[in-house]
């Protein structure tokens, strides 16, 4: 049991230390924050934060089901004890 942990835990770090930053935009709203970027504007820096809040949060929702599902889960065993 503490193997899989260690193993899972190492395997997280690794993720993070070697991530690569990524620009998550479709190439039209690439286009139209570079083209804001170079008149001035600062909106690119907001819509990229703006697409990447939308791409994890569905990944924080399954993750809280998941902790909220493994904290009350119930073994057979307590189940058959109190009938």
């Amino acid at each position: 049991m503490k193997k899989s942990w260690l193993i899972v835990g190492i395997t997280l770090l690794a993720l993070m230390l070697f991530s690569v930053d990524i620009d998550a935009q479709c190439a039209m709203c690439k286009l139209s924050g570079e083209s804001n970027l170079k008149h001035g504007g600062t909106e690119t820096q907001g819509l990229n934060r703006g697409i990447l809040y939308l791409f994890t949060l569905p990944y924080f929702l399954v993750g809280g089901l998941a902790f909220l599902w493994w904290r009350n889960r119930k073994t057979e065993d307590e189940i058959f004890e109190k009938n």
